[in-house]
């Protein structure tokens, strides 16, 4: 029985542009490829009865959640004839305007890239067990809703 290779997803703090840059630079020389998709989760400064989010600190079980992602990322290579997929999310802390989700599809075609783009933000979102609190300026806690 072949083992599954599991890919680690998982960036402490914020995902840097140059991480982002690099990635996309990479695929320069995939010349089968005809369409990227590209999806940028930002922390924001959400209000909650006068109080500003000024970061929100991620924590996830890694080993339950790279599991799951790799059921997903199984599923949408099925749904979707993709060529390249890759995913990084924080962990810790991030600081309201950085980036804490990149998702980055490619495919012969854009329909392909858009289409498994979209459905693997969702299933991140909603099927992954990361969880986050948000900190607000005056420096009190709420755990985050996922919507």
């Amino acid at each position: 029985m072949e083992e599954k290779k599991v890919r680690n997803i998982f960036v402490e703090g914020p995902i840097s542009a140059q991480k982002i840059a690099d990635s996309i630079q990479s695929h320069s020389t995939k010349t089968a490829i005809g369409a990227h998709n590209i999806f940028l989760g930002q922390v924001r400064a959400d209000e909650k009865e006068g109080k500003f989010v000024s970061s929100i600190d991620y924590t996830t079980y890694q080993e339950m959640a790279l599991d799951k992602m790799h059921e997903i990322r199984e599923r949408i290579f099925t749904k979707y004839e993709l060529t390249c997929m890759h995913v990084y999310h924080s962990l810790g802390n991030v600081m309201v305007g950085e980036i804490c989700l990149f998702v980055f599809t490619s495919s012969r075609h854009r329909k392909m890239a858009i289409d498994a783009c979209t459905e693997l933000v969702e299933a991140i979102k909603f099927e992954l067990p990361i969880w986050g609190k948000e900190i607000y300026q005056d420096q009190s806690i709420v755990w985050k809703e996922n919507i």
